[in-house]
């Protein structure tokens, strides 16, 4: 083939950090009308360098090229005037405005007077979302849609550019099954017209299916390439970790015990919310919440939290009923929750890993005056107990990849010491080892006589690490899975949980 037979050519890329080599040497190529995989652990340094090609990042060295012309983006704005188009794992929209205003932000249609032609706004939206089958109303305020909803307008949004080169960052860790199915039809129509796909995931069995090739990063360092039909998730797994992994998940070795919890006909005062909800979680036990997108399974958790406005019900926490009518009340009564969207929700990206390890455990530290040697013990307890990569306690956590920023949220509730832990979707869109680093933390809890409720998406994580299963439908339980036997082995476990998630539906 020619010199110009990639559409995008990465190589020797190289980027520095305070502290910290991000990238060394990596490199990345991306055939015109394929599917390329991009995989490593968090912090193997995948999203740093697809930042150096958006224009994020400037990169420390190396050249980039498209179509065999180098090229060096000075923003994402220049990336996408010059067809290359990326969507975050962590969504970045202005939530109280309209889908449609979100779609063309910075670049609305004007009419003569250069004035914003809303009607020729709509009609365009409208366009491109039959394009890819997508039904949403252009006019509905963004922050009123389901993530997963939000996430197809940010492929949408991606889409309209008319990019040549599509990235696609963890798309599928907030999606049903029947929008993972939507957005790999709308992939193969992109592909079809000669588009650049670089997508990243951890989802293995997702890329064997998707892709042509896969790259696979370890510590900043390009490891492998190779056509995808070559490869097995075990060889995968070697690649990433740099070892064989038997088992994806830790032994368990809780003990149930006495009811923790007792939840009573809950309902949440506003909708959409949860209705009736009933349940006992005991000490010592991981209790999973399995559930279709709208199932209200966040809503629950919420409304247990003191988050969401409890409309009627009771909840008894060891023979004493309790009310968790704030955030702050539900922290004292030994309550915490680990919210879904890291980014809007979990961290505050502009401070320190020492200021987001103590921020829940503030008041453990004096008043007036905060005890610095007594926060730095505790900033370097999460550090070192949670293994967490980081230059240091000062640095910012934003720069950390999403597996380690999990880690500091998970650490940070930690240290309340709390007898719940509240788990929403705790490893969305975090690499197999910190999973079962979580997954070890979470069990660990557990054997220490907390009891831990934990949604998820993932039928396997579910059916490996808990004890029994929750199955919302529609705002109420529809069901509860008892861990046997066979848990988790069987495919008949699985389809019992699905029946019960549709049962309201």
């Amino acid at each position: 083939m020619s010199e110009n037979q990639y559409l995008l050519e990465m190589l020797d890329i190289e980027k520095q950090f305070p502290g910290v080599k991000a990238l060394d040497h990596a490199k990345l190529q991306l055939r015109a009308g394929t599917v390329h995989a991009l995989m490593g652990e968090n912090g193997a340094g995948k999203s740093t360098l697809m930042k150096c090609l958006f224009g994020i990042y400037t990169r420390d060295g190396g050249t980039v090229s498209m179509n065999g012309k180098p090229v060096a983006f000075s923003s994402p704005r220049d990336a996408l005037d010059n067809g290359v188009a990326m969507v975050h794992q962590e969504l970045n929209q202005v939530l109280r405005r309209s889908v449609m205003e979100n779609v063309w932000l910075g670049r609305f249609p004007t009419n003569k007077l250069g004035i914003v032609d809303s009607k020729k706004m709509y009609d365009e939206t409208r366009e491109v979302f039959e394009k890819l089958e997508i039904d949403v109303d252009p006019k509905q305020i963004i922050g009123e849609l389901s993530v997963s909803k939000r996430q197809m307008v940010e492929i949408a949004k991606a889409v309209s550019y008319n990019a040549r080169i599509l990235v696609l960052d963890e798309p599928t860790s907030s999606l049903t099954e029947d929008e993972v199915e939507h957005l790999f039809r709308i992939m193969n129509r992109l592909t079809a017209e000669g588009v650049g796909i670089i997508y990243i995931s951890h989802k293995m069995d997702e890329i064997l299916r998707i892709s042509n090739d896969v790259t696979i990063m370890r510590d900043g360092q390009w490891i492998a390439t190779k056509p995808a039909s070559e490869l097995t998730k075990a060889e995968i797994i070697r690649l990433m970790v740099g070892r064989e992994m038997t088992n994806q998940f830790p032994p368990k070795n809780n003990r149930i015990g006495d009811v923790l919890l007792d939840v009573q006909e809950l309902t949440g005062m506003y909708e959409p919310t949860c209705h009736n909800v009933s349940f006992q979680l005991h000490r010592g036990e991981v209790l999973g919440v399995a559930g279709l997108v709208g199932s209200r399974r966040t809503e629950l958790l919420n409304t247990l939290f003191g988050y969401f406005t409890k409309g009627s019900g009771n909840v008894v926490m060891s023979g004493k009923k309790i009310d968790n009518s704030t955030t702050d009340e539900a922290r004292k009564n030994g309550f915490a929750l680990i919210t879904e969207e890291r980014r809007a929700t979990g961290i505050f990206g502009e401070n320190t890993i020492l200021f987001n390890s103590i921020i829940a455990n503030v008041d453990a530290y004096g008043k007036p005056l905060l005890n610095s040697k007594k926060m730095d013990k505790d900033t370097d307890w999460v550090i070192e107990s949670i293994r967490v990569k980081t230059p240091s306690k000062k640095t910012h956590i934003k720069s950390l990849s999403g597996g380690n920023q999990q880690k500091v949220i998970i650490g940070r509730w930690l240290l309340t010491q709390p007898d719940v832990l509240l788990l929403d979707e705790p490893t969305r869109g975090i690499d197999v080892g910190a999973k079962y680093e979580i997954y070890q933390l979470i069990l660990n809890l557990a054997e220490q006589g907390k009891g831990v409720m934990m949604v998820s998406s993932e039928m396997p994580e579910l059916l490996g690490i808990c004890d029994r299963i929750l199955v919302m439908s529609n705002g109420r339980v529809a069901g509860i899975v008892e861990r046997g036997k066979d848990f988790g082995d069987i495919p008949g476990e699985q389809e019992t949980i699905m029946a019960l998630a549709a049962k309201y539906v």
